[in-house]
């Protein structure tokens, strides 16, 4: 065993025990090389690290240390993966260098370190954080380890979040939401995603996550008794098939619970399938659809079932690998729950995803499960010429949850996501197709390329070499294969049509005897576009005339010299600029909200409070530097925030409300409700004003079918009176649900 050396010595013995709990969670076998290459990237990063900490104070070697037993013990990654793990951060962070670690432990390990280590910052580029990530992503497509640590050091880090300060706390959990999250759904790593989705509504929604953690504790003992009494009669009939099998039964994620609060807009006491109960079987792989089916009936036998909510992934599994079948019956008491029917194999691949291929099909057919989704991925790398927050979006699509199984003519099966079109579907089978395509058929009849398919649609595409992607095509598609093919062709299209003005700006410095590379930035510059070819392309489309660099610049010697503003305006054209001041929201007293933006008084700033979530006086809330209206302030739960976040975390800044006297803020709330006849905008109107005693801005009501939905704008002082408001709305008999509108 390796001795930790230049550590404390009262640290020395956890730094040893930690490593030593990290090797005994590694199952699969270790080689007399890993044995030796393990204690040595130990010893390593040990040294590499020896004087640096965390924010929690405890050495920062433990980091490593636990992001490499996150990859054994609960993503099921070997000792290769482990040891890229516990050296992970040495090149980034300290003096040890990529060349160090290729010649210590091969080109493969040094491989996967790199696509590890973060890009030096000596790059001038829109978003560092995409950049970064685009990184890791081009290794993907060679080594999906390398996405795979990457999840396991995000998860460490999430799980370590509180010793950070607030706004970067905020800034890690949108990126992890944004990115990680749905990346780890899309490689089937369930149980990280659902713990990325409650740490990040932990962080963003702090009031939201403990209220529903609270009720569900309340709740447990109740639950508990329930999930016996729906397994009871079961279980006799389980033991009839003689096959070894367990019932589980677990209340659904925090995260989970929220988006059904959400999408239903019913409170918590409204939702009734708050767990789900697995049967998982324990059979050979060539009786496992069948003995799953008979346990489905079985079930089914029991329990009501509601036909519609049946999601057969045994036939047809999911692209990530997914295999289970899904149903809804009606238990005890009429309430709904969720059954979950799979084996052990199922289970493990559904828990720990990627890596659990391995286990059960050898790398080679674990690897063709992603085939698809990878060359996807490979075919957004090859497009150089994008930006990387173009990536990282057209990426996002590719991490879909909602899947459409559709079919070639000749009956082969495409997955993509649900809301794809045909002009998606023929970009899918190849690029070409996509590029060329002119009309589709689907189920022999002819739809347009903008047809949305669904489940089962037999589609087939017609094309003609003649055919060219359009601009308006880029809105019919929404997969990110389909928009970068798309762009790169429209760039490249751009491209050919800039030769003409680049011609014609070549015969301009030919006739005025001046340099062409000497002077092509300097036009560039003048007419504040990018690149050249934006140059190139403004001429030829007739945007930019020529003829004016005579009244702009005068010629000296080979170069462009620009002429001096007093030889060059006319008065009319001197003008001054008209600039836009955005101020903050005021009150009806003229008063703004006090804040502090970065720890310093927010006055210094013009800033604005965001149109897009309305903040008020309590709300979590951060700053964001915008490129043209100053600062904007924000809520944490903002529906942009998340984008922003995670996309521009370099112009988050730390916003903090101060003691709060007499502004005012409007909030916009959403009241659903029974009409039971005349008198609710009455009675509605008489709680707010003379109940509650608030302003009403604006009141709009509509009325169907025994259902009424009103939207109402509110003059409020704090997030506890809009709280106090929402709840005494609430107690109206009439109204079933309130809710603050984003």
């Amino acid at each position: 065993m390796a001795e930790v050396k230049e550590i404390k010595t009262d640290e020395r013995s956890k730094i040893q025990e930690q490593f030593t709990r990290l090797l005994k969670s590694i199952k699969s076998t270790i080689t007399p090389e890993d044995d030796v290459n393990l204690n040595k990237a130990f010893e390593l990063a040990v040294g590499a690290h020896c004087d640096q900490r965390r924010k929690s104070g405890e050495p920062y070697i433990l980091h490593p240390i636990e992001v490499a037993r996150i990859c054994a013990s609960e993503i099921g990654l070997g000792p290769t993966a482990v040891i890229c793990a516990l050296l992970h951060d040495v090149v980034e962070d300290t003096p040890v260098t990529l060349e160090e670690i290729k010649s210590d432990f091969g080109q493969k390990i040094g491989h996967i370190v790199d696509g590890l280590t973060k890009l030096d910052g000596t790059y001038d580029q829109g978003s560092p954080q995409a950049e970064n990530f685009k990184k890791v992503l081009s290794t993907l497509v060679s080594d999906v380890r390398v996405v795979l640590i990457k999840m396991a050091d995000r998860l460490h880090n999430m799980r370590t979040l509180g010793a950070m300060p607030r706004h970067k706390q905020l800034k890690i959990a949108a990126e992890t939401q944004y990115i990680y999250a749905p990346l780890a759904h899309r490689l089937g790593l369930y149980n990280i995603k659902t713990e990325f989705q409650d740490i990040c509504l932990r962080i963003l929604e702090p009031d939201v996550y403990f209220d529903i953690a609270d009720k569900l504790r309340q709740s447990k003992a109740e639950r508990d008794s329930y999930i016996a009494e729906f397994i009871k009669p079961l279980s006799k009939k389980l033991n009839e098939l003689e096959v070894e099998y367990r019932i589980t039964g677990r209340p659904k994620s925090i995260s989970s619970i929220y988006n059904k609060i959400k999408t239903k807009s019913v409170p918590f006491e409204e939702i009734y399938d708050l767990f789900a109960i697995r049967i998982i079987v324990n059979v050979p792989k060539e009786k496992e659809k069948s003995i799953c089916w008979q346990v489905y009936s079985i079930v089914t036998d029991v329990h009501t079932p509601i036909p519609e909510r049946l999601k057969d992934w045994i036939t047809t599994p999911k692209s990530n690998g997914y295999e289970s079948l899904h149903t809804t019956v009606i238990g005890p008491q009429g309430r709904y729950v969720e059954v979950q029917v799979r084996s052990e194999r199922m289970d493990d691949i559904a828990e720990r995803g990627f890596a659990a291929h391995w286990k059960y099909k050898g790398i080679q057919d674990s690897q063709s499960v992603y085939d698809n989704w990878l060359n996807n991925v490979r075919d957004l790398l090859d497009n150089d010429e994008g930006d990387a927050l173009e990536f990282i979006n057209d990426f996002k699509t590719n991490l879909f949850h909602d899947e459409v199984y559709v079919y070639t003519p000749k009956g082969d099966l495409i997955i993509l996501p649900k809301g794809a079109t045909t002009l998606d579907f023929a970009f899918s089978i190849h690029s070409e197709v996509g590029a060329t395509c002119t009309a589709a058929k689907v189920n022999n009849k002819l739809v347009p390329l903008s047809y949305e398919l669904q489940n089962g649609d037999q589609v087939s595409i017609k094309t003609s070499s003649n055919q060219k992607p359009s601009e308006n095509w880029l809105k019919m598609v929404v997969t990110g294969k389909a928009r970068s093919k798309i762009r790169a062709a429209l760039r490249e299209e751009r491209k050919r049509f800039g030769e003409f003005g680049k011609e014609a700006l070549l015969r301009k410095f030919k006739n005025l005897k001046v340099d062409f590379e000497s002077n092509v930035d300097l036009l560039t510059d003048f007419y504040d576009l990018n690149k050249r070819t934006d140059l190139y392309f403004e001429i030829a489309r007739g945007e930019i005339d020529l003829s004016q660099i005579k009244e702009n610049f005068s010629a000296k010697g080979h170069l462009l010299v620009p002429k001096e503003e007093s030889e060059t305006e006319t008065p009319e054209a001197v003008q001054p600029p008209e600039i836009e001041i955005r101020r903050p929201r005021k009150n009806k007293s003229g008063s703004k909200p006090k804040l502090l933006i970065g720890g310093e008084p927010a006055d210094q700033y013009e800033f604005q409070l965001a149109n897009c979530c309305n903040p008020v006086f309590g709300d979590n809330i951060f700053a964001f530097l915008s490129t043209s209206s100053g600062v904007k302030i924000h809520r944490s739960s903002c529906p942009n925030a998340t984008h922003l976040m995670a996309s521009y975390g370099y112009r988050v800044l730390k916003a903090e409300w101060v003691n709060n006297n007499s502004t005012s803020f409007i909030v916009k709330l959403l009241i659903t409700g029974v009409d039971n006849g005349p008198g609710i905008i009455e009675r509605l109107t008489n709680k707010i004003s003379s109940n509650l005693g608030l302003n009403i801005r604006s009141f709009n009501i509509e009325g169907n079918d025994g259902y009424f939905e009103g939207r109402v704008s509110l003059i409020i002082e704090n997030k506890n009176e809009l709280e106090k408001a929402i709840r005494s709305i609430k107690n109206l008999n009439m109204v079933s649900n309130v809710t603050r509108i984003e």
